[in-house]
């Protein structure tokens, strides 16, 4: 287990595996505490990611419009988003990688955009990038996590995120995004992500970044296959035993879960699979989940945890009865 990990785990009443107590993941600009589920909102400033590219460029552009990235993710925060996940460079299966100073002229403006919202102040901002350059510069600009999607592939992006305190997310990836769906291999899936994730989680440590600003990823649909995804979706209480760390989920609107429900669905009918797999992660121990779809997920979420937690009280107070009876 990592030096992340000297913590103890406890059950409630079966339904959700999780620190006892609850941790706060430490971010640039305060912390967010996980003792429930948290959601992450995919905001992306791509004209090619897998669901939503170009929903945010201007017309006729490939530069964000700041305006309609701000509109969307103040709605995001209305509908209940905790973060705030910017991208300007699409990692879906098969995407080659684009030029820094094109992701950096993506994601900078809508970055500043957001931290000078008054209507999302105190809403931290997560850069989703693999360069450790795209990385700094957007921590200046106001962002409070680095999600790299990488496993730190880039040797600087440690000395990045422990320079700035920024929180951050360290993903699973073999290969690259152009690469990682040819010759999958996994002998046993969980305990060689948990493996990989630890190496890059002790990587980071080294570094200097402190264990309470880590996270982890098991890359949902990274050179996995559909099987390999759909158990790593609800193996979050095992990621986070071997590694010590919180873990994010990001399973919205994948291929993976439109093979897994037993008929195959295209990307714009994997809304219920998108938020049962979001539910599946939080029961099984994840702290935050990654989405598209941020108002039925948050929904959702509150709905499962109103029974979750109706349901232990009703179970205390039933043993308490049968206790009594004795």
């Amino acid at each position: 287990m990592s030096s992340a990990a000297d913590r103890a785990f406890a059950r409630d009443d079966g339904a959700r595996p999780e620190l006892a107590p609850a941790p706060a993941w430490v971010h640039a600009r305060g912390a967010l505490d996980v003792n429930a589920p948290r959601v992450m909102a995919i905001v992306n400033v791509t004209p090619d990611s897998f669901f939503d590219g170009g929903n945010l460029l201007a017309p006729e552009t490939d530069d964000a419009s700041v305006s309609v990235a701000t509109r969307l993710c103040r709605t995001y925060r209305q509908q209940g988003a905790d973060v705030l996940d910017v991208g300007g460079e699409s990692t879906r299966p098969g995407a080659t990688a684009v030029a820094p100073d094109v992701e950096l002229r993506r994601v900078l403006p809508v970055i500043r955009g957001l931290v000078a919202d008054p209507e999302l102040t105190g809403t931290p901002i997560s850069v989703d990038t693999r360069r450790a350059a795209v990385a700094a510069a957007a921590m200046a600009a106001g962002a409070a996590i680095i999600n790299d999607v990488s496993g730190l592939a880039d040797p600087e992006m440690a000395r990045v995120a422990a320079d700035t305190g920024a929180g951050l997310v360290i993903g699973h990836l073999r290969g690259e995004p152009a690469t990682m769906m040819h010759d999958i291999r996994f002998e046993r899936v969980l305990p060689e992500v948990a493996a990989e994730l630890g190496r890059a989680v002790e990587l980071a440590l080294r570094a200097g970044v402190a264990a309470e600003r880590i996270a982890i990823d098991p890359g949902i649909g990274f050179g996995k296959t559909a099987e390999h995804s759909a158990a790593l979706v609800g193996a979050a209480d095992y990621l986070m035993r071997e590694t010590g760390c919180p873990v994010v989920i990001g399973a919205s609107r994948k291929a993976f879960l439109g093979v897994i429900g037993g008929k195959p669905r295209p990307v714009e009918e994997r809304l219920i699979g998108s938020v049962t797999a979001a539910i599946m992660a939080a029961l099984g121990g994840a702290a935050l989940v990654r989405v598209h779809d941020v108002a039925p997920t948050a929904e959702a979420l509150r709905v499962a945890w109103a029974i979750r937690r109706a349901s232990a009280a009703a179970r205390r107070e039933a043993e308490e009865v049968e206790r009594a009876r004795w």
